[in-house]
């Protein structure tokens, strides 16, 4: 490595070298989150159908609060009912409801690799950035594969692919904060 790469200071990197224990701490609870995941796909599949289902029953009675304090309209009171149906369907069929967030998951994989990689890009010189380079390509092939198996991807796709996904994210914070501590040492 050339000495104007290893002088070469960005805020991403202040940042990290600021913090390196809370950035290694949080690495190893995602990555811990994510092997959890991998162990019980279909808990954690499950789970994450619930939660945004109850998210949006909570989002659905906000929408519907506002409309009533801001006299917005029929429109906006059909929105909050509509939410409000949707969540309680979703906590009421998590089955189902985990089926259509294979698709979004995937969707969601394709794009955060997408973006996790052109970030990789922009911290190039900074030790590491191809760790997050190699998150993002996971990132990205796990949408895909999960895209191209649907529907027989089933229930457990979504834990192992969440688990997976942050399993890589965790591991590429740890790399960040070591390479970050290991730069304030020397």
């Amino acid at each position: 490595m050339s000495q104007e790469i290893q002088n070469i200071e960005t805020p991403f990197q202040e940042e990290i070298g600021k913090n390196t224990g809370l950035v290694i701490f949080t690495g190893a609870i995602i990555l811990f989150m994510g092997l959890f995941a991998m162990s019980a796909p279909l808990v954690a599949g499950l789970s994450l159908a619930l939660m945004v289902g109850m998210l949006l029953i909570i989002s659905g009675i906000g929408q519907l609060v506002f409309a009533v304090k801001t006299h917005k309209g029929i429109p906006t009171y059909i929105l909050g009912i509509l939410t409000v149906v949707i969540g309680g369907y979703m906590v009421t069929y998590p089955g189902v409801a985990l089926a259509s967030l294979t698709l979004f998951l995937s969707s969601y994989l394709i794009i955060s690799g997408i973006f996790e990689i052109v970030m990789a890009f922009q911290v190039r010189p900074v030790q590491g950035w191809g760790w997050a380079l190699f998150s993002g390509v996971i990132s990205m092939i796990l949408g895909m594969m999960i895209w191209n198996q649907f529907p027989l991807s089933g229930a457990w796709a979504i834990g192992i692919i969440i688990g997976v996904r942050l399993f890589f994210s965790g591991l590429t914070l740890i790399m960040f904060g070591s390479a970050a501590r290991n730069l304030t040492k020397a």
